[in-house]
């Protein structure tokens, strides 16, 4: 992949893009908890959105480059590791389902990025937060401690809301900027069909 400076402008100025949504909404007080007793610590928001458009734009190493980027703003922000690699975690598995489905799709690809890219993030982040659970590395709910399995469906639920948002927007931003700055989009790593 040849890295031009409009490449590297770009991806720069989505990272910064995660790192002022992340902020923003913290201490703004936007970011709205999953309303689930039990669960408010999940929480929806934008920070997704650039990591996607990012992936759009520029390809998944770009994508990857602004997942990482979302960990170290939310580490710094927060000082919560565990916190901040899941959140870097379900943003990344959302990228690579979204480029896996533009990659092996040969007819649909934007539907099948969109649903490849939901599906992976709900994966992986059960398969995280079971093995969190199982290592002991983080608690789970005292309301969901009879039946783990809810929690796991549960937070799979958040999950495949918050990739729909994420997705949702970012492929919103990216047709605009393709119909507005075409030029923008000439070299987009992953171009959208049908």
């Amino acid at each position: 992949m040849k890295i031009t400076t409009k490449t590297l402008a770009g991806v720069i100025v989505l990272a910064a893009l995660v790192v002022v949504f992340d902020y923003a909404m913290k201490y703004s007080g936007l970011k709205i908890p999953f309303p689930v007793p039990g669960l408010e610590f999940l929480v929806f928001d934008f920070t997704g959105v650039p990591i996607v458009l990012s992936l759009l734009l520029y390809g998944l190493v770009s994508g990857a480059f602004t997942s990482g980027i979302a960990v170290l703003a939310i580490l710094a922000r927060s000082g919560k590791i565990i916190s901040a690699l899941m959140k870097g975690i379900a943003e990344f598995s959302t990228v690579l389902g979204m480029f896996i489905g533009f990659k092996i799709a040969k007819r649909f690809t934007l539907p099948a990025a969109i649903l490849f890219g939901i599906i992976t993030r709900v994966l992986v982040m059960t398969v995280a937060n079971f093995a969190l659970i199982y290592f002991g590395i983080m608690p789970i709910p005292t309301s969901y401690k009879e039946i783990p399995l809810i929690y796991l469906s549960l937070t799979g639920v958040f999950n495949a809301i918050q990739g729909c948002i994420s997705i949702g927007f970012g492929c919103l931003i990216y047709t605009a900027i393709e119909r507005r700055i075409p030029t923008l989009t000439e070299n987009a790593t992953v171009k959208q069909k049908g």
